[in-house]
């Protein structure tokens, strides 16, 4: 009896990303609730004037939007071309190599897990207040994150665009009640006269301009994820222009609107003492004053919400990031499957959720401080994580379109360049206050440990790609093809399957 030989062939439903569920206003709502709004605008603003004491926060926001929406341009050109839910890894194996995409992937996996994993060391701050008012007091903050934990790991087996509604009512009254604090803000000057000092030059570039720039990019950490979501695009060459450069200046405008407000309804020569002594709870104890404790409730409950949005947008984000990884084989293949009812990354999305338990459990049987030594850190190592990322492949676009041609002189070199040589002086800033973003003393063994990571990192990717190299190179050969590394999988499997007996063979 003849044998027969037949090839496994890869599903295409367990190797895609449901195409086609996301629009622009969906994408928009990933990245906006990455970047976590009523968050960077309750946390991040008070701490930068509180604690690096600058007063011209609002005029660094619009800064740094100037240098991502340069970066933007080469971002999205390089989009039209390549369409792989892996982003930065996709871009940068790409333009640089695959040795350095696999480098990157390292560095993105740390980067988006620390942003993902150390928002649980917030949420129970978050929800204390609102519990206290509901229930008279608290549970213990490992009990809130693992409620938290519970209900992002589902979502993140579900639909993607069931995650992208839950966004969305989420997103738009977290930004509502952010325009109504302004708006009370702005209508309640201090002195009885509004105050533009905050927007001058002289107030941003003075000692600390580097801490305040590095802290107004980690405001924007999320807004490169449109790329992310483009396979599951409708459109994805009009969504991620569209999405990207609308979110930068959505991120930009409520960011320097809300920093500036608050130096009207404190004073300009005031807002750093006052957000020294209150930190977050400046923008509430402001709206108590001027709107009421109704006002402050809805904007407590929002809070709360921001963080969750954050921790649905981070968890997606990740693990379309291991899914890509996955699919390729640069990390094991079950990572690169999804499911087929909802053609979410099932294994990559699971993962994720065992490592947010898992440090939920550690921090919690150590007794160890979730918001310093979780959030606060784990963020701000997550946020230069992504900060190197985006110098890379903005280096990498340049690369790219040398090597391949196409697009205009702006969009290839000019933009893209420029933003490089801003993106390096950030970098350059960054290191040199990472103990401050950190708050920890200058000789503090965490002031170069953390960041260290990252090159370590890198290092340890490129080595592994090497070996891929010498060892696997079909899989070599897929990495940074994106769905179509499926197709390679089946081309490579039918020329290494044995021919059957009496078969012909066609040439």
């Amino acid at each position: 009896m003849p044998s027969t030989s037949t090839v496994d062939r890869p599903s295409n439903v367990s190797e895609a990303l449901a195409r086609g569920r996301l629009g622009v206003p969906s994408v928009i709502f990933f990245v906006l609730s990455a970047a976590a709004p009523l968050t960077v605008v309750a946390g991040v603003v008070t701490t930068g004037y509180g604690v690096i004491g600058v007063t011209g926060i609002p005029l660094a926001f619009l800064v740094v939007a100037a240098v991502l929406a340069l970066f933007s341009v080469g971002y999205v050109a390089m989009s039209r071309r390549v369409e792989n839910a892996g982003a930065f890894y996709a871009y940068i194996s790409r333009g640089l190599g695959r040795p350095a995409g696999v480098g990157a992937a390292w560095v993105a996996l740390i980067a988006y897990n620390a942003l993902q994993v150390g928002l649980y060391g917030t949420i129970g701050v978050a929800a204390e207040p609102v519990l206290d008012r509901i229930f008279g007091g608290h549970p213990h903050w490992s009990i809130v994150a693992l409620v938290a934990w519970a209900l992002v790991g589902l979502l993140g087996l579900l639909r993607v665009d069931i995650n992208g509604l839950v966004l969305a009512a989420l997103l738009v009254a977290e930004i509502v009640v952010i325009l109504v604090f302004d708006l009370g803000q702005l209508g309640n000057p201090a002195d009885g006269q509004v105050s533009f000092s905050a927007l001058s030059p002289d107030n941003l570039f003075v000692p600390g301009v580097g801490a305040v720039l590095v802290l107004a990019i980690l405001g924007f950490v999320g807004f490169e994820s449109a790329v992310v979501f483009s396979e599951e695009s409708k459109d994805p060459k009009r969504t991620v222009p569209l999405a990207t450069y609308l979110s930068v200046a959505i991120i930009a405008g409520l960011y320097a609107l809300s920093s500036w407000t608050m130096t009207v309804a404190v004073g300009p020569d005031k807002i750093v003492a006052e957000a020294g002594e209150q930190s977050v709870g400046l923008i509430f104890n402001l709206a108590a004053a001027q709107l009421g404790d109704t006002a402050v409730t809805i904007g407590q409950v929002l809070f709360l919400t921001s963080v969750l949005a954050a921790m649905i947008s981070f968890h997606n984000t990740t693990a379309r990031y291991t899914f890509a990884l996955g699919r390729e084989r640069v990390l094991p293949a079950v990572f690169g499957q999804t499911s087929p009812r909802t053609g979410s990354p099932r294994a990559a999305s699971l993962a994720q959720s065992v490592l947010g338990l898992l440090v939920i459990l550690l921090y919690t049987v150590n007794g160890w401080d979730p918001v310093v030594q979780l959030f606060f850190w784990g963020g701000t190592t997550g946020g230069f994580g992504v900060l190197l990322l985006i110098a890379t492949t903005s280096v990498a676009v340049i690369v790219y379109f040398v090597r391949h041609g196409g697009e205009t002189l702006w969009k290839r070199a000019i933009a893209p360049g420029l933003a490089t040589i801003a993106l390096v002086v950030i970098i350059w800033l960054a290191v040199s206050n990472f103990a401050n973003l950190l708050g920890v003393a200058p000789d503090s063994t965490l002031r170069w440990a953390l960041p260290a990571v990252y090159p370590v990192a890198a290092a340890l990717g490129v080595a592994w790609a090497l070996v891929l190299r010498s060892n696997r190179p079909d899989t070599y050969a897929r990495i940074g093809l994106g769905a179509a590394s499926a197709a390679a999988a089946v081309r490579s499997a039918e020329r290494q399957a044995p021919t059957p007996a009496g078969a012909e063979v066609s040439r």
